[in-house]
């Protein structure tokens, strides 16, 4: 499925944060290339990082107009390959219920993707990445109104190749996935702590019952980009966006 010409070899990871190492997938001198790259993109025009906003995601709708996205969504799109993601769900008045998101039939999925390397005033260089992200599909919206956009391994060369294809040739693959997909597994709130990184972290909990609200308003509804600063911890009672792994 993803074929290429590394071999890696590090560690499994079970619970990655923001600007973090992820891998992906991406074609140099006409061969696909694994490499670990930073989460949380960062354009290559940025001046100073600490006064840049994070991205770790793009709304797949609007990426090629979007100044921060454009020139990868034209130039460096890549695959991100996972075994699944959390999602966190609002749970009346409590707090979130995480969700671990993986392939019904389990292995591995690819994320879109768009990477860009960024270079700094003394030389140094880091390659950043972010995912693209669609409406959900119905296994996804009870928990959350959006998710990652997923490539097929029938469409992984035409997604890669932009020497030969421009965002409008591949815009009819950034629909959301099919309903039959992922199944949703209620997990430990354990994966809201950064530094629990192990397999239990995908073993299912009983999932809460769902509390009585007081009529609170929906604050998902219309949300664009998550953007966080590298201060910013994991998922609390305010953050509506996915996590990957």
């Amino acid at each position: 499925m993803f074929a290429y010409a590394d071999r890696p070899n590090f560690p499994p990871r079970y619970n990655i944060a923001p600007t973090q190492p992820i891998a992906i997938v991406r074609i140099e001198l006409g061969e696909r290339r694994f490499a670990l790259v930073r989460w949380g993109l960062l354009p290559g025009w940025v001046k100073d990082p600490s006064q840049f906003s994070l991205l770790i995601n793009a709304r797949a709708e609007t990426a090629a107009e979007k100044p921060a996205f454009r020139g990868s969504m034209r130039h460096n799109r890549c695959l991100i390959p996972a075994s699944g993601f959390y999602e966190w769900r609002k749970v009346g008045d409590g707090p979130k219920q995480p969700y671990w998101i993986a392939p019904k039939d389990g292995g591995l999925v690819a994320f879109a993707g768009l990477w860009s390397d960024w270079g700094s005033a003394d030389g140094s260089q880091v390659d950043t990445a972010a995912i693209l992200t669609t409406n959900a599909n119905a296994t996804l919206k009870p928990i959350h109104h959006r998710m990652p956009v997923v490539i097929a391994p029938g469409d992984f060369e035409r997604w890669l190749d932009t020497s030969h294809t421009e965002p409008r040739d591949v815009k009819d693959l950034l629909s959301p996935p099919p309903d039959d997909l992922f199944t949703a597994v209620p997990v430990s709130t354990r994966v809201n702590a950064v530094r629990n990184d192990d397999g239990d972290l995908h073993k299912p909990v009983e999932e809460p019952a769902p509390a009585l609200s007081a009529g609170k308003p929906n604050t998902n509804a219309g949300r664009k980009e998550t953007k966080r600063t590298p201060a910013q911890k994991r998922p609390d009672a305010n953050d509506d966006q996915f996590d990957l792994f």
